[in-house]
């Protein structure tokens, strides 16, 4: 049987009740950013994407090893989208878009995804957790961070 690692966490287990909130954006809207909106409206410590099916016509994403990145404009699916709201600024999503013939391209999103039809996104908080993103000497990123709130 496999163990996780849970370096430098006194809990290896962190949980709490499961929060949903379903949302659609509209064409034109930009969805990190609206999605960020949202979780700081609301007061959300430990957001995450549990689903989002929609199209987009613009994306900036950062491909594998950190250096490059790409820019698509057209039409593109999204077959998925998933990753932390809160915690940091930018939050931590992956994305996953098809184009007209199939072919499917992922990535760490970093700006400009633009709704084409309709973005219907399900973000999901656990109530009593909090997320943060401090420094970790060890990868030199923001890492994720989670702790049990009162």
């Amino acid at each position: 049987m496999c163990e996780p690692d849970v370096k430098n966490t006194e809990n290896s287990v962190i949980s709490g009740p499961l929060q949903c909130y379903p949302l659609r954006l509209h064409p034109g809207q930009e969805i990190t950013g609206t999605l960020l909106e949202f979780v700081r409206a609301n007061n959300l410590t430990s957001a995450f994407v549990l689903s989002c099916v929609g199209s987009v016509t613009k994306a900036q994403l950062r491909m594998a090893a950190g250096e490059l990145i790409r820019y698509f404009e057209g039409h593109y699916e999204i077959v998925s989208l998933v990753g932390t709201l809160s915690g940091g600024e930018r939050g931590h999503l992956h994305i996953s878009l098809s184009d007209e013939h199939g072919e499917v391209i992922g990535g760490h999103v970093i700006g400009d995804l633009i709704v084409y039809t309709t973005a219907e996104v399900m973000i999901g908080n656990t109530a009593g957790v909090a997320f943060s993103r401090p420094l970790d000497q060890e990868t030199g990123f923001d890492e994720l961070v989670i702790e049990k709130t009162k």
